[in-house]
């Protein structure tokens, strides 16, 4: 098997508190949806409200990925109280070229002794069949990079103190 690990960090000008209302909830899905339609086409709620066991269907747009047109991911952890949520690829995507496990973790992170600030952390971690270690060229910490920029953006401007 082969490993990975990708990790990336936004420092967001709201409360860690206010971040997480966002992250926390299927409204993250919403935004990325609106504002990113060139990375994820459409976002499908296929059961859940945003809880653990939550599994949402991402359609890529055509020419995404290679081959990858859509894949289920399930809400593995959601912490309220340390501000983490995590999901694994559950159905298609990165299962059907060689991944046993995608999963993707953002965590919420106050910054100590600045009140309105906070930082969103993003790590993806996978496994991969030896002989197709060359796929691992699919994973890219890039498109979360931009959902933390989109829900950063989407944070500014909605926070009111």
């Amino acid at each position: 098997m082969t490993f990975g690990r990708l990790s990336a960090e936004k420092e967001v000008k709201v409360p860690a508190s206010e971040t997480w209302k966002l992250y926390g909830t299927l409204q993250l899905a919403k935004v990325v949806e609106e504002a990113l339609p060139g990375l994820l086409s459409k976002i499908d709620v296929i059961q859940g409200d945003g809880g653990v066991g939550t599994v949402l269907e991402l359609f890529l747009p055509p020419g995404n990925e290679g081959a990858m047109k859509s894949y289920k991911e399930k809400f593995t952890m959601v912490d309220n109280e340390k501000r983490v949520k995590e999901t694994e690829v559950v159905e298609g995507g990165y299962l059907d070229v060689g991944f046993s496990l995608y999963r993707v973790r953002f965590e919420i992170i106050e910054k100590e002794g600045i009140e309105n600030e906070c930082i969103t952390r993003v790590n993806i971690e996978y496994e991969l069949k030896e002989e197709v270690a060359a796929n691992a060229a699919f994973v890219s910490i890039q498109p979360l990079v931009d959902i933390m920029q989109v829900a950063a953006d989407y944070l500014l401007k909605n926070y009111t103190n």
